[in-house]
């Protein structure tokens, strides 16, 4: 680790060597002894602004932690952290380098497969972080990485990879592209309905990966959502959709066996039950609607930003193998298909979690 003394004494803790967790974006490392924390060092050159990450960060968990403690929980267990180091800074910066801290959240665990009933739980966390964030003036955050999930502006992105085709693999990914440009007018179904207030500005979490929540690994009770360093204004939509195309899929994204990869109802009806027995009161009409098309839309975004990746070089994904980001793509655009196929189902079930809404 760059800085280990440094940060150590800065904190007054000692850390480990070896990396933490599994994170594609920054670089984990936990502390031995009690209370541990968890230290990050924050990959600049995908948050290039880590001063407005960490701002919207604190503002975000200050507010759900008054919120929680109201709630009678315990609000270090129900949200991240900030630890400061011993002089009361929140984050750190030496030699090009952003450092900061999290108290970690003992005895929890997370979930990258997950069954229905976890997925509703899941579902549940992730509407009450939408519900409990909805008084939040969303205009007051930053905009951590400009367009992030901004449809046509990914697909604008796209446009000039395919056109530059600087690595020669356009005629690799004719299939592909050609789907993606076929697609390029439903990009625009959130964001135009932004633009002309028909969908609401939020807060919104952007990564709604369901191994970004932890449950009590006692009780199974789903606690925190965490790895807030995509926290900013966008649409719910984007937080729906994306958990819905992890959650939901029958297999992993760089799965190369199409025949296996698809979308499964049931858990999209399960974490469909969970989120609207939370969040259903603070979604508009308009939202609800297009519960299902937010499913279908996040997972062409992705699917379009791999391809637009393995044209560029590979150079924002991490790859593992040779055409990683190209075998990504096509295993989001069989998902897509899927999805697409299966809309009028969606929309059923969307409905028939509406008229049993229950609390968790």
């Amino acid at each position: 680790m760059d800085h280990k003394a440094w940060l150590e004494k800065a904190y007054g803790v000692t850390f480990g060597q070896n990396l933490y967790g599994n994170g594609h974006i920054n670089k984990t490392y936990l502390s031995e002894g009690t209370p541990r924390i968890l230290l990050q060092e924050i990959n600049t050159a995908v948050f290039r602004d880590p001063k407005g990450m960490m701002d919207n960060i604190l503002a975000v968990t200050d507010y759900l932690q008054k919120r929680y403690a109201a709630e009678g929980k315990d609000p270090t267990r129900y949200t991240l952290t900030v630890v400061p180091t011993l002089s009361g800074a929140p984050f750190l910066q030496v030699e090009g380098c952003f450092y900061r801290a999290y108290a970690f959240i003992e005895n929890t665990v997370s979930y990258d497969i997950v069954t229905p009933e976890t997925l509703e739980k899941a579902g549940y966390s992730f509407g009450k972080f939408c519900k409990d964030l909805s008084g939040f003036p969303a205009e007051t955050l930053c905009e951590v990485i400009p367009n992030f999930h901004n449809t046509p502006a990914r697909f604008a992105a796209f446009r000039e990879a395919v056109e530059k085709d600087a690595f020669g693999r356009a005629k690799d990914d004719s299939e592909e592209i050609g789907f993606y440009r076929a697609h390029e007018a439903f990009c625009h179904t959130v964001t135009d309905r932004i633009a002309d207030g028909r969908i609401p500005l939020a807060v919104t979490h952007n990564d709604t990966k369901i191994n970004n929540i932890l449950f009590d690994q006692t009780t199974g009770e789903a606690l925190a959502v965490v790895d807030l360093d995509t926290v900013m204004p966008g649409s719910r939509l984007y937080d729906f959709g994306d958990a819905l195309r992890t959650g939901a899929a029958t297999a992993a994204e760089d799965e190369e066996d199409l025949s296996v990869v698809g979308f499964d109802p049931e858990k999209f009806r399960a974490f469909t039950r969970g989120y609207l027995s939370a969040a259903g009161d603070t979604l508009s009409e308009e939202e609800i609607a297009l519960l299902p098309e937010s499913a279908l839309l996040l997972t062409i975004e992705c699917g379009m930003r791999f391809l637009t990746d393995d044209l560029n070089g590979d150079v924002y994904f991490r790859i593992h193998r040779d055409r990683h980001n190209l075998i990504r793509a096509r295993n989001q655009i069989k998902q897509a298909i899927e999805i697409e196929k299966m809309l009028p189902l969606l929309h059923k079930i969307v409905n028939d979690c509406l008229k049993n809404k229950k609390k968790l």
